[in-house]
């Protein structure tokens, strides 16, 4: 199992969204480095989820629940079905931009060096620093 994290403008679509939909296609991506990381998800991945904009932080989790498809309105691009996990803001404060640049442990991380990156793989490192941070989550 891999770990991704992913993108959203709240006031587009947020965890609280994804939570009563249950399910949903992520799509919209088109950068080509965040489309291959779509591309790269199989069922059963897991997927951070991150409110962008003013209050920047992991917020959620989602579980991949499709194979990578082409995007049914752009054929370049690619879309695959997330499955709501947890609220992880239901468990403690959400762990923010900042929390993860002052850690110092994830400076190369794409997070960090490239902010416009909306769909990306997500390190080992983090997976195991966010599992201490959550211990009660489906991390």
């Amino acid at each position: 199992m891999k770990f991704y994290l992913a993108k959203t403008d709240p006031e587009t679509y947020s965890i609280q969204d994804l939570a009563r939909d249950h399910k949903t296609a992520w799509d919209g991506v088109r950068n080509p480095q965040a489309l291959r990381a779509i591309r790269e998800m199989r069922p059963g991945d897991r997927v951070f989820i991150y409110h962008s904009m003013a209050n920047a932080a992991v917020v959620g989790l989602a579980k991949v629940a499709s194979e990578p498809r082409p995007d049914p309105r752009d054929a370049k691009l690619a879309v695959v079905d997330f499955e709501f996990l947890a609220d992880l803001t239901n468990v403690q404060p959400p762990t923010t931009l900042r929390d993860i640049k002052d850690s110092g442990l994830f400076d190369d991380w794409a997070l960090v060096r490239q902010s416009r990156l909306s769909t990306m793989a997500a390190p080992e490192a983090f997976v195991d620093w966010m599992r201490k941070r959550y211990p009660k989550s489906k991390l």
